[in-house]
């Protein structure tokens, strides 16, 4: 998933015997809501809606880039928080990458452009068309970053406060 305030981009695959199976690729549009809490619930109603009707063994989600909008990190914590609440009230497990380690597993380039990341999930996949808007193949390479690195959580990093979580995370902050 790649939870987001405006779209949140989603896509789901299906492991049989090691080998990856392109199941759906799709986005919520929460641009026709100006309520910031009326998103974030239909956000946490899509994810139990996805959750109930595929019934995933795990979910990975994208963390949220870090720039220098505070409110706009805020909205996509909340995003994030939200979608994870959906999840663990499930008891689905929850793995979060973020965007260079997903770009990296895809397309072997940290710095791909989202435009790369879609055209390596569509060869790796065979999705025949790619949609308009690359916030679902966002969340669809999430879930296939997870495939690659075998489902096992990133290394967590701590912080004792926000000079520190910026000096461990530089390629995060614009």
């Amino acid at each position: 998933m790649d939870p987001g305030t405006t779209i949140m981009g989603f896509g789901l695959i299906r492991v049989v015997n090691r080998k990856m199976e392109f199941l759906q690729l799709n986005e919520l549009d929460l641009k026709k809501y100006t309520d910031h809490y009326l998103k974030l619930q239909k956000i946490f109603e899509r994810t139990i809606e996805l959750i109930d009707t595929h019934h995933p063994d795990e979910i990975a989600i994208e963390a949220p880039f870090f720039g220098k909008n505070v409110q706009s990190m805020l909205k996509l914590g909340r995003a994030q928080g939200v979608a994870m609440a959906a999840g663990l009230s499930r008891q689905i497990p929850i793995t979060e990458y973020e965007p260079k380690k997903i770009k990296m597993a895809i397309t072997g380039n940290g710095n791909a452009s989202k435009e790369q990341v879609a055209k390596m999930l569509q060869q790796l996949l065979g999705i025949k068309t790619l949609p308009k808007n690359l916030d679902s193949t966002d969340g669809l390479a999430a879930a296939v970053c997870h495939f690659f690195n075998d489902g096992k959580p990133a290394k967590t990093k701590n912080y004792s406060g926000w000079d520190s979580f910026v000096k461990q995370n530089k390629d995060r902050v614009k």
